[in-house]
């Protein structure tokens, strides 16, 4: 099957068969000296100094890095400033309010990228604001290095969810205080490992609001070649490889691979007639929301395309009966993709 859903994504052989390695301990140094690789490149890969950031590994999704991130970043006492404008800003304030964290919202239509001009006037005594990077609700693009500058202003530390952004669209994570990030989506590894960079000075008051999310203690257990609980060690040892296939490719090439498919897809689309719900200026590198053409369901799209071969995604909220999704993430041949607009189009046809 081709993924073309947003994460998790097709991995190459190379991934797949690293996650195929015989048991280590997770105990002994081979597996320290992987969790090492993996926390370096990661630094190295995103052009991070390391004396100032540090990259902490989590077992789980990427939602249990941006909760990690919330819980720490968020200073004690003080209130959290949520930009949202899609699922995953709202599941932001979500974990907020489930934890007691003080927060406010600013809210922005799922249409439109936020206005920082806005945020700023929302941020006054705020301890730290939070964005999503890239918002697969719809694959909209939000201005972080504008809501940088805004936080930098306002004294307030800045979280960026950028689960589905890093290594699919521009960012200057050295902007960001925590940034969270997963291995199954734009850097091509397999889902159950996340990651959160982390500007290490952000983590001196971090108050200790979980036990298994606490980024402080998983920092200090990581930079000590300790780990506090049972890593998912194939999935690392699969992101590992992940990570040396994306030094290898160069950060700027992925991105600009990601965007020139995102572009041959997108033209494609409009050639049968198709609808985006966003202009072409807001999207993402690695996802299209269309619009379902009158009287089609997401049903019969989804069920032809994966007859072909193909999985994609729904609308997602308030969109689920009005679009679909169709991703370009991870490890596919042009070739899939012309197969797939040759699909899609006999699809609209039909």
């Amino acid at each position: 099957m081709i993924l073309l859903n947003p994460g998790p994504v097709n991995v190459s052989d190379r991934v797949r068969q690293a996650a195929a390695m015989e048991p280590i301990c997770h105990r002994e140094p081979e597996y320290f000296d992987l969790q090492d690789e993996v926390r370096s490149r990661l630094v190295d890969l995103f052009g991070l100094a390391a004396r100032d950031f540090g990259a902490i590994l989590l077992a789980g999704s990427g939602t249990s890095a941006v909760e990690a991130m919330v819980l720490a970043g968020v200073p004690a006492g003080k209130k959290l400033l949520v930009v949202n404008n899609g699922v995953y800003g709202e599941r932001i304030a979500k974990m907020a309010a489930l934890h007691g964290i003080p927060f406010e919202e600013v809210r922005f239509p799922w249409e439109a990228p936020a206005d920082p001009g806005v945020v700023a006037k929302r941020a006054r005594g705020a301890g730290a604001v939070a964005a999503v990077h890239h918002e697969t609700t719809t694959g909209l693009v939000n201005p972080i290095s504008e809501i940088a500058r805004v936080a930098r202003d306002h004294g307030a530390r800045f979280l960026v969810d950028s689960v589905s952004g890093l290594a699919g669209d521009p960012i200057d994570v050295a902007q960001t205080d925590l940034c969270a990030g997963t291995a199954g989506k734009c850097l091509q590894g397999l889902p159950g490992v996340s990651f959160v960079l982390v500007r290490r000075e952000a983590l001196r008051d971090a108050p200790r609001r979980s036990v298994y999310l606490d980024l402080g203690e998983l920092c200090a257990k990581q930079d000590a070649r300790n780990t506090p609980f049972t890593p998912a060690v194939p999935i690392v040892n699969a992101f590992r490889e992940a990570l040396r296939e994306a030094q290898e490719e160069g950060l700027d090439k992925r991105l600009e691979r990601y965007r020139g498919t995102a572009e041959f897809l997108r033209a494609g689309y409009e050639r049968m007639g198709l609808r985006f719900w966003l202009p072409h200026r807001k999207l993402s590198n690695t996802l299209t929301t269309l619009r379902l053409p009158e009287g089609r369901t997401y049903t019969s799209v989804h069920d032809a395309l994966k007859a072909e071969g193909f999985v994609i995604y729904a609308g997602q909220g308030s969109l689920e009966r009005e679009a679909f999704r169709i991703a370009n993430m991870g490890w596919i041949p042009r070739a899939e993709f012309a197969r797939l607009l040759d699909v899609l189009d006999r699809w609209v046809k039909s």
